[in-house]
């Protein structure tokens, strides 16, 4: 027979072994709680995103490979991932890394006549010499910002490379088709209602998404 001292030692290291468990790996979803998504309601963007230190077991399709000091993370729809042993953590985006084509997703705000991209607690802004939009610092402004269009679809929009694109090449094809769009509705989804009058908004936009699409299929893209 074991004594009680035994005992009540196996129960003890039992505990500490479940607590070290626990703190091993951020923010996993508990029985009757949920710690997967959270809201963004800055700015009425009103999506849910993952949030930071949720752990997953695999990307998801369609993600982005994006390195960064020599680092890597996966983006898709907004969300940033880093490895995390075999798996993949969600994170917050360094300042200064950049990619090539907005999320979905996106509610654009304009500080002091300069337009800010905002998605899942992050600000982007275009940099014409990386062909990127870039991760910046939120803007620092005491004037209420102006809120710009929704972004263009209730339905996410899928672009895939058909033709080995590298991500240099999807990030020019993506802009340059976004500008092709705009040329052709006369929508801009980056500037306040898009730059239309607001009985025109459901049409001109789209218009847009309709010409930006047949844009990235001519190039090579699959879009859906």
């Amino acid at each position: 027979m074991r004594s009680r001292a035994h005992i009540r030692s196996l129960f003890l290291l039992a505990a500490v072994a479940l607590s070290v468990g626990a703190f091993a790996r951020p923010n996993q979803e508990q029985p009757g709680k949920h710690y997967e998504t959270a809201v963004d309601s800055r700015y009425n963007h009103n999506r849910s995103y993952p949030v930071n230190g949720y752990v997953y077991h695999a990307l998801p399709a369609g993600y982005a490979t994006v390195h960064y000091h020599n680092y890597p993370y996966y983006y898709h729809g907004g969300v940033w991932y880093r490895p995390y042993g075999p798996q993949f953590v969600v994170v917050a985006p360094p300042i200064g890394i950049g990619v090539g084509f907005l999320p979905p997703y996106y509610t654009t705000v304009w500080f002091g006549g300069f337009p800010y991209y905002y998605a899942d607690h992050a600000y982007y802004q275009w940099y014409p010499d990386r062909h990127q939009y870039v991760v910046t610092q939120p803007p620092q402004s005491q004037q209420q910002p102006e809120v710009g269009a929704a972004p263009a679809s209730d339905q996410e929009v899928f672009v895939y490379p058909k033709n080995g694109q590298s991500q240099e090449q999807q990030s020019t094809d993506r802009y340059e088709c976004h500008a092709w769009a705009v040329q052709q509705s006369g929508f801009d989804p980056t500037r306040p209602s898009g730059g239309v009058a607001e009985q025109d908004i459901v049409a001109r936009r789209t218009a847009y998404h309709r010409a930006e699409g047949a844009c990235l299929e001519g190039r090579g893209y699959s879009v859906k």
